[in-house]
This record gives structure tokens, C-alpha cells and sequence, in this order.
């Protein structure tokens, strides 16, 4: 089986792109050390406790010598189910359907019992972005795409609008490509303009603790008040800095004054009730098996106090009122109740 073989493995299974490169040590060391140092990464402890195997990879698997990257288009979302109970809340299009973990690494899991009947006596890793792996750098280095001013890899014909999943493995294979993209993001600093938080430092420098991703997702407690109006009637993730992004423009139909809108419909209304209302055990029934199981609890309440604040929903005053003693959302309560009566 050759490198156009192991390639076709990746499209027969969705995959858009094929790249492979070798597991090494980081060339982005510097860069990252620099930004542990600034405390960018906000409350995710764990950029910091992964970084030996993420920046040293072969200190973390010794025998694994290649990395075979496929990247996935998200756009019209491949795991997208009728039950998904939020149709209508803002939520970033990775997560509008099963969660990727658990799809793209059985696609990943596929392609290897083919690649273990080829290659019986090699070992093989299927990862994603929960494993402690350099993994933008590696799709850098394997010809995905550049790394754009938004932290995303861009691929002139695919845009950034992908997942990537990757397979490591003690199998020598060839470099797909001897010089990675060059940067075409040029002049254009539209992502780090649109960026309602001013998360962007500089290009391709993000503080993580004020993206509208991380403070929907991974931020454990209440919003820094000076932030809360910035992310807008974002549910769950944002899509902002690719959406206005003119690789992406010029390949699919993306509107950025859509997603800054703060007009909500009836059914916005009813699925942010929905979320207030309900407990712990049925909001975890409902999205488990989808990304927002992360955020399912107080956490997504929090984020749902936020949206009904910044959209002014005045019909949902009385579910936030009841908010207002919660121990742990009090403070959010009690702002949003102002954005309600117009203070």
C-alpha cells in the first residue's frame, strides 16, 4: 500500500484533504511557551500539564514515527439528527449535531483496520483534539493549509472550516508535501477585526480567556462582566473570525450580520427557556452524544442568562428573576436583569 493508497483510505471515508508528515519535535516550541507565559490559555490548566507531550511528541510515543492528518468539512454538519434540541440558538456549526470525538474518530479507527491488514506488524494511534498533540502545527507541516491570522489552518480550496483527526503511527511514510503553504492571508485582518471581544493580540497571538469559544465552553464560572455584552447570542462556540474570512466567503454562502444579529425567533425564546427550566439530569439526556454535553448544567444556563440579556428576550424576565439568588449564577442573573429594564 502506498501514500496515494493511505490517501484514498481518507476520501473513501469524507475526508476533503490528505496529508502526512513526521512525529517530531515542536517548531512552534517558542511561540507556545510564550503564550503558556502570558496565561492565554485562561482556566484550561491542562495546556499547561500537556505541554512536554505536545511540544516533545516521540518522549510521549517512543515507537510512533508518522502522522497521517485528514481534515473534515463541517459546514452542512455529517452527524446532524432531527433531535437536536436546540434547531435555532446560535451555536458554532461543529457542534450542531453529534460530537466529533466520538464520529471522526471511528472514521479514523476504520481507515486503521485497513492500514493493520496492509501492515500488520506496525502500530497505530487515532487521535483528535483531545489528545495532547501540536495538531495545527502538524497539519502545517503535512500541506493541510497556512495558519491563518485566526489561529485556523486555511486551505485555499477548502477554506478552514474542518476538522482534522489524525492517525499516528511507527510507519515510515513520505512526506505528502516538501514545503508547507505559503501564508495567503495577506493584508487582510478581517477575523481580528470582527472579534467582538478583542481576543486577538496580535495576529495568530489569541488570548483564549477572552474568545467567546472559550468563555461558552471551557470557562468554569461567570463571565468578567466587561465581556458578557461582547458575546452577543452566542449559545455555545462562535464562528465569527471564519465566517467574515474571504477564503471561506469565496466557497460557501456565510453571512457575519446574521450571527451578530440579536433579533431572536419564537423558537430561540422556547429553546433558552428550556434551558432554564430544566434540570441537570434533562438537559444531559438530551445532549449527550453532541459537544454541548460540556457545557450541559450551569454552564449553559450561564450562557443562556447572557443571550437573554444582550437580545433583551423580556418575555423570559421571570425565569431570570428566579435566578437571582443561585449560588452560582447570581451575578449573571442580576445583569442580565438590568439589560432587561435598560440599565
Amino acid at each position: 500500500m502506498d501514500l496515494t493508497s493511505i490517501e484514498n483510505l481518507f476520501l473513501a471515508k469524507g475526508f476533503s484533504q490528505f496529508g502526512s508528515c513526521r512525529l517530531q519535535k515542536s517548531d512552534w516550541s517558542e511561540a507556545y511557551d510564550s503564550w503558556l507565559h502570558s496565561n492565554y490559555q485562561g482556566d484550561m490548566n491542562y495546556m499547561k500539564s500537556h505541554r512536554n507531550a505536545k511540544l516533545n511528541p516521540q518522549s510521549h510515543w517512543p515507537d510512533l514515527k508518522t502522522v497521517l492528518v485528514g481534515s473534515y468539512v463541517y459546514v452542512d454538519h455529517p452527524e446532524s439528527f432531527d433531535e437536536f434540541p436546540l434547531q435555532e440558538s446560535q451555536i458554532a456549526r461543529y457542534a450542531r449535531g453529534r460530537d466529533y470525538h466520538h464520529w471522526l474518530k471511528e472514521k479514523l479507527n476504520s481507515i486503521v483496520v485497513e492500514l493493520q491488514k496492509a501492515f500488520p506488524e506496525e502500530h497505530f494511534l487515532c487521535v483528535t483534539d483531545s489528545t495532547p498533540l501540536m495538531e495545527r502545527e502538524v497539519a502545517y507541516r503535512s500541506g493541510i493549509g497556512w495558519l491563518g491570522k485566526n489561529t485556523c489552518i486555511i486551505h485555499p480550496k477548502q477554506g478552514s472550516l474542518f476538522l482534522l483527526g489524525e492517525i499516528l503511527t511507527s510507519l515510515e511514510v513520505p512526506k505528502t508535501q516538501s514545503e508547507p503553504h505559503p501564508d495567503h492571508c495577506g493584508t487582510c485582518t478581517r477575523c481580528l477585526d470582527v472579534c467582538p471581544t478583542n481576543a486577538f493580540v496580535e495576529p495568530r497571538v489569541l488570548d483564549a480567556s477572552k474568545c467567546i469559544s472559550y468563555l461558552t465552553i471551557e470557562s468554569p464560572g461567570e463571565f468578567p462582566e466587561e465581556l458578557r455584552t461582547g458575546v452577543g447570542k452566542w449559545l455555545f462556540g462562535c464562528d465569527l473570525c471564519q465566517t467574515v474570512c474571504p477564503w471561506n466567503k469565496k466557497i460557501y454562502d456565510l453571512d457575519e450580520k446574521q450571527e451578530m444579529n440579536l433579533d431572536v425567533s419564537k423558537q430561540e425564546v422556547e429553546e433558552l427557556r428550556w434551558i432554564l427550566e430544566s434540570s441537570n439530569r434533562e438537559l444531559q439526556k438530551s445532549l449527550r452524544g453532541t459537544p454541548l454535553m460540556r457545557a450541559a448544567g450551569n454552564k449553559l444556563r450561564r450562557n443562556a442568562l447572557v443571550v437573554i440579556g444582550n437580545a433583551k428576550v423580556k418575555s423570559l424576565r421571570e425565569l431570570v428573576v428566579s435566578y437571582l439568588n443561585h449560588h452560582k449564577l447570581g451575578d449573571t442573573a442580576q445583569w442580565a436583569l438590568k439589560q432587561l429594564e435598560g440599565e
